[in-house]
């Protein structure tokens, strides 16, 4: 029986953007014991329906550099015991990830040569910072040692193709968040990064806008960090439910595929929100979707501002002045409700 080693993407975007790999490699594997390897912040939405294990990388960041190497090599060690591992695969570019293949002992070590690591992998595909592929095609040319697009990720949840994810096989262990009784939409105000963050005052006249033309219920999620945000929107009089901090990411799809839409930023939740089978209204910021775009079951729709600096694909604007985050503030509350009414409730 081949046995592979995947290491896993460490966002939760970029994990869901995996999905069709995930897929592609089970079906060109089909006898194959397939462990994913990943940080503790994606481990929920590993697809264990399609791999054998999950192993969780300890957690490095506190650390020194010194007591971080330690903790890799002894759970990279701890790897190489379960193996032997016939094939290792790395979808992150980092110099960490690879090595993290070299030292489990996986006798073949495929990746992109990125970060000065092509000396740790034995098939380095060419990688081109500067391109525009798209991160899940990416993951997909990773199927090949030639790095060659044997599967085309836009194609994968093209209609007609009968495809759908099913949450109660990838994500059993996780309860589903039982959504609201009455007709709702789902707001995820969230993200990481500063320049994908639409404001506050703009969710907050998006909702009102929302609440007194369709009735429709808004419900809030995210993590601890939006508890701020719907507990500020409640203090505001703003008609919310408050589904914030309520456990992992994976058990929201229920939610998410029961709405009518979901508003969302450049964010993870995007990404779960699509794959759980939701229409999806993006307000895009500093991103590049030619290279991160949600793809999955669920329609997405764009609203962008497209000035004369984006996509910088800066995590914080490079301005300080009235042009911070303009890329964001170009996109009305009114302009986002007319990209909603025409593209999801007409009809």
């Amino acid at each position: 029986m081949k046995r592979i080693l995947v290491r896993t993407p460490n966002w939760i975007g970029d994990q869901v953007l995996a999905y069709p790999f995930f897929k592609h490699l089970r079906e060109q594997f089909p006898s194959a014991w397939i462990a994913a390897v990943c940080t503790e912040w994606v481990e929920d939405v590993q697809f264990k329906g399609l791999v054998d294990e999950v192993r969780v990388v300890p957690r490095l960041r506190s650390d020194s550099f010194y007591e971080a190497g330690r903790k890799l090599i002894r759970f990279s060690r701890s790897l190489k015991d379960s193996g032997p591992w016939d094939l290792g695969i790395t979808l992150p570019n980092s110099f960490g990830s690879a090595l993290l293949l070299k030292l489990a002992g996986a006798k073949v070590r495929r990746g992109y040569a990125a970060d000065a690591r092509s000396f740790l992998l034995n098939e380095v595909i060419p990688y081109d910072p500067s391109g525009v592929l798209h991160r899940s095609q990416a993951y997909l040319n990773l199927l090949t040692p030639q790095g060659l697009p044997g599967h085309r990720a836009e194609e994968y949840w093209s209609q007609g193709l009968e495809r759908d994810f099913d949450p109660y096989l990838n994500w059993a262990e996780y309860p589903p968040v039982e959504p609201p009784f009455e007709p709702y939409f789902v707001v995820a105000p969230g993200s990481n990064a500063e320049s994908r963050r639409w404001s506050l005052n703009q969710f907050s006249d998006f909702i009102e806008l929302m609440v007194e033309q369709h009735r429709l219920k808004p419900v809030v999620v995210g993590g601890r960090a939006e508890k701020e945000i719907a507990s500020e929107l409640l203090r505001r009089g703003v008609p919310i439910l408050d589904f914030t901090a309520l456990g992992k990411v994976a058990s929201l799809w229920k939610l998410f595929r029961g709405a009518s839409f979901t508003l969302s930023n450049d964010s993870g939740l995007a990404h779960v929100a699509s794959l759980s089978g939701s229409r999806v209204q993006l307000v895009w910021g500093a991103g590049d979707p030619r290279r991160t775009l949600p793809i999955g079951p669920g329609p997405v729709r764009v609203k962008s501002n497209p000035v004369p600096c984006w996509p910088c694909e800066r995590n914080q604007c490079r301005f300080e002045d009235i042009r911070m985050n303009q890329c964001l503030q170009g996109i009305s509350a009114e302009k986002i409700y007319e990209e909603v009414q025409s593209g999801f409730l007409m009809g």
